[in-house]
Formats: C-alpha cells, structure tokens, sequence
C-alpha cells in the first residue's frame, strides 16, 4: 500500500467515531480495502463464519459503543447480511455497513460479472436497502470523501444503519490525509418550544405533592439516544417510583429500592401496575409500545396526567412542543422534579416497590430443572459488569421479570424479533466491552440457527457463560400453535460435544445439565474460571414455558383458525 487512500479516510473516520473493529466476511470486490483495516493502529478485522452472523456481532458492538461496522462483499454477502440490517433498523442501532462492489470501470461495461444478477445493472441492491437504512451512498472518485462524510454523520445522529458501496478501484484512490474531524453532533431543540413544554410539565407535577405521586416509565429510546446519566440523575432528584419496558431491560439500576418492576401491560406484576397505571403523573420517556413490549398493547396510560418523551418532541396531555429533544427534555424535568421532592414530609421511603422475584438456591440440588428453577439460578449467579444476550423466547420473557443487580448490561431484541441473534450478538458486545463477562441465553431452536459462530467466540477467547435451554424445539411455537405438530420440532443436537467440535480446546469448558444441583455446579466453575467459556445445555421439560410469556402467547395464540374450505 502506497500513499493515502479512500480506504484509509474510511477506516479513519470510523475510528475517530469510536470504532475498533470491523465485523464481516471478506471477498474478492473487498480484499484489497480489507488491507486498511488490518494494517490500521487502531481498528482491527474481526471475522465471522457467514454475513449474515457478522451483522448481527455488529449489532451487538453498535448497542453499547453507539457505533459499528460491518463489511461484505457484493450482492452474495450483503444480501445475506441484510436480515440483521433489517433488524438493526427496528431497533435503532447505527451499523454502517460497508459493501465493496465490482470496480466503476467493470460497471461501465455492463458486464455479468460474478455476485450480481447478471444484466449489467449494479444499482439492484441499493434499492433493496432503501427502506432499512437511513443513508445511502455508492461512492465514486469524485464524492468518496464528501460521501463517506455525510454517510457517517447521518448514522451517527440518527441512530440507525447506513450503507456504503465502495467499489474496488474507488477504495484505492487516492484522498486528502489532512481533513477537519467530523462537526459534533447538533440539539434541535426549539428553545420557544422547551420553554412551554418546561411550563406545562410544571403546571402538571404541580398535582403531585410527594415524589411518590410521580413515576417514570422508561424505554429502549432513552438508551439509544444516549440519555442514561441524564435519566438516572432524574430518577434521584426525587427519588422517583420508576419501571422499565422488557426491551429497555437494565436501563436503570433494578437493585435500587424505588424500581417498581418492567412493565408489560396487563402481564405486569400488580405493583407494577399499580405503580404505573395509578400514577397521580406519569413521565413516559423513550417508550414505544409494541405487541411484545406491551402484553399485546394492553397498556392503559392516562394521557392527561403524562409526559410523554419521544425523541424530538415532548408532550403533556394533549399539548405537544416541537422540536424538543428527549435528552434536552430528561434534563428540563430535572428541577421540576427537585421542586416536587422538596414538598416531601421527611425521608424517601426506603422499602423496595418490586415483589421480589424467585431466589437462587432455594430449589434442591436433586429436583430436575424448569423454567422457574432455570431463571431463578441464572439471575443469582449474575454479577456486576455482566452482559447478559437473552434471545427472543424463553429465554427473553423468562428473564425479564428477574431484578438484575445494578451494574449488568441487559441485551434482547423484541421487536426485531429474529432468534439466533443473540449468539453472534455475544462476539459484538464483549469486544465492545473488553474484560466484562457474556452470560448468553438461548433456545436450543434458535442456538442451531447460528451455531457456527461459537467458533469465533473461542477464537476471539472471550469470556462467556453459554446456556443453550434445551427443551427439544421451538417452545415458543408450541405454547402459540401446534404443540405437537412436527413444524416445531428440531433435531436434538448434543451442545458440549459440538463446542468441542469447534476448537475451544482448554479454553472451554462444556456440560449438560438436568438438575438443578448439575447447573449449579457448572455456575461455580465458571465462576471458578472466570476467563473461560462456561457452555451449559441446560435441558428442561419441553412444554413448559415462563410465567409472562405463557401470558403473551395466550394472547397470541387466540386468533380464530380459518375455517377449511371444500374444493
């Protein structure tokens, strides 16, 4: 590689974005831009065994480091990625993903060359992926570096995907190394507008006398917008009553005593319920109720007595300001919250507004595990600094009610909803968070959909906790329809001898667990081994399913069935 290049600004560019890896499969339109990450100080090649598994680690990297990025080569290996693209989009993680394409001087022949439909026309794929990203760009000589610029902005202040076709000889053209960095991200916010909802949200809290009259309902937005600190230093200005969303899960600290429980509608516990529902004011913020994020959209929120928070407007009741950006807004109810606490008559209630949920240990070592003896022993053997990966499932809704100690990194995707996700979304989220522990969870139905990346798992010698539920098939299918139909079964896999299979040598360890006392033993050692891969299939009864999920699949599983017609 000689003087500097397309390929360099790119890769240079995600780096000053915080990116330090490159998640894909490489091909032959990509190789020679693939020679820039490998030889860059900073960011570095991480491969994966098919696309479409490199886009979902990409995924996972892009929740916690706020940026990722994920390269295939074209048409085969973009398409193949594009599901978790798709996926990313619903739930607003920002992946740029990088396609290296067929060089501009083999496009203007118009020839069939390899990886595209064979009519001379290169653009098919970038229309497939208008609906799913928030930029586009297929760079040539002239706008490589202005592209790659606007793109990467775009992904960055939307939080969403992005996608860049850079062909081969493009890559290797030359650019200007000495380039301003990136303008920093600007707030909309309306300052008239803020003003008025800052008014109106004081008029409302004015109803409430105690901090105790107001709760906060949370949601994934707040997370994806970056509001965290904001949001719990909110929280502690009262202390306010406060619950999360399943798919906001570990948002906030679920140890302290004012959570009041993840809400799912009418499948919420009844304190929860209570304490959301019955509110004297309720702020809503960056929550957005889907079917399986709202017991089926059976929420019941009084609009005249909420804020609501979405990401550029606030509203209060009916009146809604515009634009108001939700961090700029968390940060506004602050003092107004201050002002509520200081009508408080004496110390903050410290009793814990959660039920507690199911205790490790109190199961015998010789009864056979279930879903409840399960998620009881996996929540107390978690520890601060943990990221638990629960797939779409069992595993998501058997979690979900669990309190997570404060500190744990809560990672699933409801609305998306594509199981498997979570094992390759294991190697993104521990290489965003070097030296913190994956705990992943996953159905034995959903593991076998992307087994194959438990290979780079070992290889990136990451330290994990591997449970694979083995309960012989798609239970979740079974609860919702057909419980005995051959559609949901799968074929038995034997889970320790496969990650044996794939290299792991003395870096893993692999065992199969029937009894509660067999999973316990395989938690001490991998807490023993901290440093290891801990694999569990952990086998329990086939039909049984967690408490809030049996709720939601009752809901869904009550559509009428067509009646059959006569030919």
């Amino acid at each position: 590689m000689s003087g500097y290049t397309v390929a360099d600004h790119l890769v240079d560019r995600l780096a000053e974005l915080g990116v330090d890896r490159v998640f894909g499969v490489p091909g032959d339109y990509s190789l020679a831009m693939l020679d820039h990450v490998t030889h860059h100080p900073t960011v570095r090649w991480t491969g994966c065994t098919n696309e479409l598994n490199a886009g979902y680690a990409a995924d996972g990297y892009g929740r916690l480091r706020g940026i990722a990025a994920l390269c295939t080569t074209f048409g085969v290996g973009e398409l193949s990625a594009i599901n978790a693209i798709a996926g990313a989009f619903a739930e607003h993680v920002p992946v740029v993903h990088i396609v290296g394409a067929p060089a501009l001087t083999s496009q203007a022949q118009q020839r069939p060359v390899h990886h595209t439909l064979g009519d001379g026309r290169f653009g098919h794929f970038t229309a497939m992926h208008a609906d799913i990203t928030c930029a586009r760009a297929t760079l040539t000589h002239e706008n490589a570096v202005s592209e790659i610029d606007r793109l990467l902005r775009e992904v960055r202040d939307q939080r969403l995907p992005g996608y860049l076709v850079i062909p081969a000889d493009v890559a290797a053209g030359p650019a200007e190394s000495a380039r301003p960095a990136l303008p920093a991200t600007v707030d909309t916010t309306d300052p008239e507008a803020l003003a008025g909802f800052v008014d109106a949200a004081r008029r409302l809290l004015e109803s409430a006398s105690t901090p105790d009259d107001v709760t906060l309902l949370a949601g994934l937005t707040v997370h994806r917008l970056g509001a965290g600190e904001t949001l719990a230093r909110l929280l502690a200005a009262g202390p306010l009553p406060h619950a999360v969303t399943p798919w906001a899960k570990s948002l906030v600290d679920e140890s302290a005593p004012r959570f009041a429980g993840t809400y799912t509608g009418a499948a919420s516990p009844p304190a929860t319920r209570t304490a959301v529902e019955d509110a004297a004011v309720l702020v809503v913020a960056g929550v957005v109720f889907t079917d399986l994020n709202s017991g089926m959209f059976t929420q019941r929120i009084t609009r005249s007595r909420t804020i609501d928070l979405a990401p550029r407007t606030a509203a209060v009741g009916a009146a809604t300001f515009s634009p108001v950006e939700l961090p700029t807004a968390l940060a506004a109810l602050e003092p107004l919250v201050a002002e509520v606490a200081a009508r408080r008559d004496g110390p903050a209630p410290s009793e814990p507004l959660a039920a507690p949920t199911p205790a490790a240990g109190s199961a015998p070592d010789g009864e056979a595990l279930s879903q409840n003896t399960l998620w009881a022993e996996v929540s107390g053997f978690l520890r601060t600094g943990d990221i638990v990966l629960a797939d779409q499932g069992t595993s998501f809704y058997g979690m979900a009610p669990h309190r997570l100690p404060a500190g744990v990194t809560f990672v699933g995707q409801p609305l998306w909803a594509s199981i498997g996700y979570t094992l390759p979304a294991l190697l993104g989220t521990c290489a965003a968070l070097p030296g913190h522990r994956g705990v992943l969870l996953i159905g034995d139905g959903a593991a076998q959909m992307t087994a194959t990346e438990l290979a780079s798992v070992l290889r990136e010698r990451i330290p994990a906790v591997i449970v694979v539920v083995d309960n012989d098939g798609y239970t979740v299918e079974r609860a919702i329809h057909g419980p005995d139909e051959s559609y949901n079964d799968i074929t038995p896999w034997d889970w320790p001898a496969l990650a044996r299979a794939m290299g792991g040598g003395e870096h893993l360890v692999a065992t199969r667990a029937t009894t509660v006392g067999e999973l316990r033993a395989a938690f001490a050692g991998a807490t023993t081994s901290p440093d290891r891969v801990t694999l569990v299939q952990a086998v329990v009864p086939r039909d049984d399913v967690p408490d809030l999920l049996a709720a939601l699949t009752a809901v869904l599983g009550s559509a009428p069935t067509p009646a059959p017609t006569s030919s």
